[in-house]
């Protein structure tokens, strides 16, 4: 006898040996005891999970004259008939391949005729969704004015595709995806009966991959246990499937916890050169961090796995549309080694070296100024110069002078507009975030640009140390000036400047524009001076206005 596929093999042929679908069985069981046999039924659903079978099995049981609580015998006449296809009364008919009027109008025609050696003439209609506009016209006309024992099934997995003239017209039964334990289950049944040895491990791989199908689930069984050598084994299942081992995902996403971004690449490319599918792999790497989501010890990071998932997500869509998925996979590998660095706190021990070095130099900066504050060794702010063209003191203990080039940042301001600026204000978000490097990234947390023009934009920093880090760092400063000047269109130089010299170095070029304006300033020796107000109209112009409460 030629082999038979499993999945034909084990196909149900009675309603309790139906999978998953217990809602289903039970309502047409009760509907045949009853004697409520409607004459048209829809049954939508998932592919593979069991529509066409229960079609059978409900033409098997109506007609059966040995039928027990609704369960057809399957030794009569007309129950092996209907199992082998051959009883002239049930017609099974492909609207895949019979989608027009004609066929349906030689249903309808024939449908007029009684049953020849079944008590009803049944008619199982497969991938009903894929009939034409006309088609669907006729068979309305049919479902109108049905013909007395005459049963209609339609078979689709698309419900959405049916006109609601045809749903208002039958009843609706709904097949659910089976469950992962259900197949998982129903397959170690079959492998029992079948006498073959095999890993637990396997048949998860197989009961995943099938995504709630049984027919698919048995399609992979078949194939798995054609490369097996006895014993069915997880490297057989993963090799049918093209699924990732549990261990490679493991890694991979180990390498992305740690931001180590080669390590993670390096482990994709391990994945890829051993013929994995690259969306299959993203669906599995989806399931992973839905795992770990799930996971209640408080392992995992769940703002992280959020951002990873939404990641994967986006990625899913691109490499389904795309030839070039291992592109598209490397680079979702990247940009979700690189996200966990933006969530992760400066508190916790992930914290760059760098940036903790920095940090620490910092609080001891910090305390020497304090210190020298202390015994008055820093100059106060009013002996320095207030005027662009003369240099800062040379005598001032302040590291400032020898740092922050005063003469640049009064040219920046004295060109300065308020639609640059505002321009530059609107583009800092999206520039920062398109600064690729993490080390370089974490120096321009909380910054702000204060000033722009054609030529400078002036960026205020929390440290001095920061602001002296952008400055020496020219790659950076590349990097700004291209992303100014595609977002932006213009490419100025950045000026970067700590927070509190930026407030000195404002103050003193409002001074400036006093001394270099004194009839102005004579006129308005009566009144007192508002610094910011000054600095406010130099940079946004008439757009200031004073309000005198």
């Amino acid at each position: 006898m030629a082999y038979q596929a499993l999945y034909r093999k084990y196909r149900s042929q009675r309603f309790d040996e139906m999978i998953g679908q217990e809602v289903v069985a039970t309502t047409l069981k009760n509907a045949i005891v009853n004697h409520q046999i409607s004459h048209a039924y829809l049954f939508s659903g998932p592919r593979g999970t069991g529509k066409t079978s229960a079609a059978k099995i409900f033409a098997k049981a109506i007609n059966c004259p040995n039928q027990v609580d609704g369960e057809p015998c399957n030794h009569c006449f007309i129950c092996e008939s209907i199992t082998k296809g051959t009883l002239e009364d049930v017609i099974e008919l492909d609207a895949a391949s019979n989608n027009g009027v004609d066929e349906i109008r030689e249903i309808r025609d024939k449908s007029t005729y009684a049953a020849s050696q079944a008590t009803y003439k049944v008619y199982i209609i497969d991938e009903v969704h894929m009939l034409s506009t006309g088609a669907f016209n006729a068979l309305l006309k049919t479902l109108e004015e049905p013909t007395e024992n005459v049963v209609f099934v339609l078979a689709t997995t698309e419900l959405q595709k049916i006109p609601a003239t045809i749903i208002s017209r039958v009843q609706r039964f709904a097949f659910k995806s089976i469950t992962t334990a259900d197949i998982r289950a129903h397959l170690a049944e079959v492998l029992q009966d079948e006498a073959v040895d095999y890993d637990a491990a396997a048949l998860d791989v197989i009961a995943k991959s099938a995504e709630g199908g049984m027919r698919d689930a048995l399609s992979l069984l078949d194939q798995a246990l054609s490369f097996s050598e006895g014993q069915l084994q997880e490297k057989d299942a993963l090799l049918v499937t093209g699924s990732i081992a549990n261990e490679a995902l493991v890694d991979y996403v180990e390498a992305l916890r740690t931001f180590d971004e080669t390590s993670a690449l390096a482990e994709l490319d391990k994945i890829f050169a051993e013929g994995k599918n690259m969306l299959r792999f993203t669906e599995d790497l989806l399931a992973y961090f839905r795992d770990m989501l799930l996971d209640k010890t408080g392992k995992f990071d769940r703002k992280q796995l959020f951002s990873w998932i939404n990641i994967a997500i986006e990625s899913l869509k691109t490499i389904k549309e795309t030839t070039q998925t291992k592109i598209a996979a490397d680079v979702m590998t990247m940009r979700l080694a690189e996200v966990g660095q933006n969530l992760t706190s400066p508190s916790k021990s992930e914290v760059p070296e760098n940036v903790a070095q920095e940090l620490a130099a910092l609080r001891a900066e910090v305390n020497q100024l304090k210190t020298q504050l202390s015994t008055n060794q820093i100059a106060p702010v009013s002996q320095l110069t207030n005027s662009s063209k003369q240099p800062a003191p040379k005598t001032s203990q302040s590291s400032k002078a020898n740092t922050v080039n005063r003469d640049l940042i009064f040219k920046a301001l004295a060109e300065a507009t308020n639609e640059a600026r505002q321009a530059v204000i609107g583009a800092w978000p999206e520039i920062v975030a398109s600064v690729t490097r993490p080390a370089d990234r974490a120096l321009l947390n909380n910054t702000e640009p204060r000033a722009a023009g054609a030529q400078f934009v002036v960026v205020t920093f929390p440290h001095e140390n920061l602001a002296r880090r952008v400055t020496e760092n020219a790659d950076l400063q590349l990097t700004f000036g291209n992303l100014l000047s595609s977002i932006c269109g213009f490419s100025p130089e950045i000026i970067a400047l700590a927070e509190n010299d930026w407030q000195e170095i404002r103050a003193d070029y409002v001074a400036s524009l006093k001394t270099e304006n004194p009839q102005e300033q004579s006129e308005q020796e009566s009144e007192p001076v508002d610094e910011n107000l000054q600095l406010a109209k130099t940079l946004f112009g008439d757009k200031v206005v004073e309000v005198n409460d």
